[in-house]
């Protein structure tokens, strides 16, 4: 198809916007130098040109996703009408309180909810993504064991199976990374861990379930050594669907963790964003939290109103807003609560206000949708899928880690590589052709030519079995015929491109 910059003509368009009456002032110091070079098509054009795109983009609504290790491929139409609703869209963070106290209130019962799944006592809401909650969990630990002196705790300990943010999170709030490698159960290693530990351990970042899929059964000696050495347990909430109501992280003797919403509690989280990794942690990292969170308060006439209150202020907030209901940022109010922020020890805002508060209304229309009994029965239903559609490959495909799986489960191709030059990139890129995305392909890093799986709760038993069997079926084709497998795929818009080209000399920009 043509780009939109080769479609139209100069001088056509479809503005019907009225001209301007109001006076304005120029400023030629912002003028551009040259004109704008946009496309200049009318609106039939511009129509049909997003609805091709659309054609020829493969989503969830399109047929079976089990990309693993992102986790939700569920986005509920009604968490969209709850966050278009006008009283969560046309308002501002600057106004005051008392206009918004619908949008505090679900900050805090946000706050609650997420406290009550993982069994944390504190939790902040800033945080805009995965990664970048982890960062702000490690400046937690740093900051705690900063205040205690114990200032030569520098290392995190990383399982060899980590997601890929976890080192680099890490070495961002200036810790050493020290990798473990796992046992040959996928899990891990116990005397690598005793070994690992001593002074210098800050702490522990792990997943559980881990990234190929597996619930470490030793995970309560895993959280005992480290905290035995002095460290703390970081929790990476990437696969929390997978347990969330049925066991939660604080129990298992995590100390701090994040949280996907944009993962385990469905909201969209395509094209880079946005996304929302909110933090919680333990009582006594509650301090050293970041950014405004909702506190409880009454005005002078008694009645309850929600104030935004900044996180690691011992003040009693019933008095600090004893006479007047505070906005989200009371400039001369403010300035004094972030003083006390900085004197009492926490880490400084990591990002404006209260973080992606639309993905924040999302993520709490689908708690309140599932309720109590329904997060541990979507639990239950991911955990269900991915070891049937695991047993129902078991006959042609060699499973990694052959155990009962949690989520997803990954499957190796090394020796379809080895035999027949059949790589992992070559039967993903064959499913393609089935209507089916591939699977995550390469990773984790310890299963040499990887295929990671995971079909979600949401997957019927009929999408699971034609699955199956269009698995099956590219696996005997790739023995048939293995010199075609490297020319798949034939009918997408897009064929096989040159990667090591578009790595090394990308095309970004169009080029008139």
């Amino acid at each position: 198809m043509k780009l939109i910059f080769e479609m139209g003509a100069p001088g056509r368009g479809s503005e019907l916007l009225p001209v301007c009456k109001t006076p304005y002032k120029s400023q030629k110091v912002a003028f551009r130098k040259k004109t704008l070079r946009l496309p200049e098509v009318s609106e039939t054009e511009l129509s049909r040109h997003y609805t091709e795109l659309a054609k020829q983009t493969h989503g969830v609504n399109d047929g079976f996703y089990p990309l693993g290790s992102c986790t939700m491929k569920y986005n509920p139409k009604v968490n969209e009408e709850a966050a278009a609703l006008p009283g969560f869209t046309q308002i501002h963070p600057l106004q005051d309180s008392s206009d918004v106290q619908g949008c505090l209130t679900v900050l805090s019962e946000m706050e609650k909810a997420l406290c009550e799944i993982t069994g944390m006592d504190a939790c902040t809401l800033q945080p805009a993504a995965g990664a970048h909650g982890e960062f702000t969990g490690l400046l937690l630990m740093k900051a705690y064991h900063v205040s205690r002196g114990d200032i030569a705790r520098k290392k995190i300990i990383v399982p060899d199976s980590a997601h890929g943010t976890n080192p680099a999170s890490a070495a961002m709030a200036g810790f050493d990374v020290v990798n473990i490698a796992s046992n040959e159960d996928g899990c891990v290693d116990l005397e690598a861990l005793k070994r690992a530990v001593g002074e210098d351990t800050a702490g522990l970042m792990l997943t559980n379930p881990n990234t190929v899929g597996l619930f470490d059964p030793n995970i309560a000696e895993i959280t005992r050594i480290v905290h035995e050495a002095g460290g703390l347990c970081y929790y990476d909430g990437a696969n929390l669907n997978a347990i969330m109501g049925i066991t939660r992280p604080g129990d298992m003797g995590f100390d701090v963790m994040h949280l996907n919403l944009h993962k385990t509690f469905s909201t969209p989280h395509g094209g880079g964003g946005p996304g929302s990794g909110p933090v919680a942690c333990k009582e006594f990292l509650a301090e050293f939290l970041p950014g405004l969170r909702v506190i409880s308060a009454k005005n002078r006439s008694g009645k309850g109103q929600m104030v935004s209150g900044k996180s690691g202020c011992k003040e009693d907030p019933a008095i600090r807003c004893e006479n007047e209901v505070r906005g989200f940022r009371d400039e001369l109010r403010m300035d004094e609560v972030l003083e006390e922020c900085r004197a009492s020890g926490a880490i400084g805002d990591v990002r404006s206000f209260c973080g992606n508060f639309l993905v924040i209304v999302r993520a709490y229309a689908y708690i309140l949708t599932l309720g109590r009994e329904g997060i541990p029965e979507a639990a239950t239903g991911a955990v269900l899928n991915a070891n049937y559609m695991m047993h129902g490959l078991k006959p042609y495909y060699r499973m990694a880690y052959d155990r009962t799986c949690m989520h997803e489960f990954v499957v190796t191709l090394e020796q379809e590589k080895h035999d027949r030059n059949v790589s992992a990139l070559d039967i993903a890129k064959a499913l393609l052709d089935h209507g089916i995305h591939p699977p995550t392909m390469y990773f984790p890093l310890i299963v040499h030519e990887a295929l990671m799986i995971e079909p979600t709760e949401t997957e019927s038993r009929e999408t699971l079995d034609a699955a199956i069997q269009i698995f099956a079926e590219v696996l005997k084709q790739s023995e048939e015929k293995p010199e075609e497998m490297h020319q798949y795929p034939q009918a997408t818009p897009i064929g096989r491109p040159d990667e090591v080209s578009a790595a090394r000399k990308p095309v970004v920009r169009y080029e008139f």
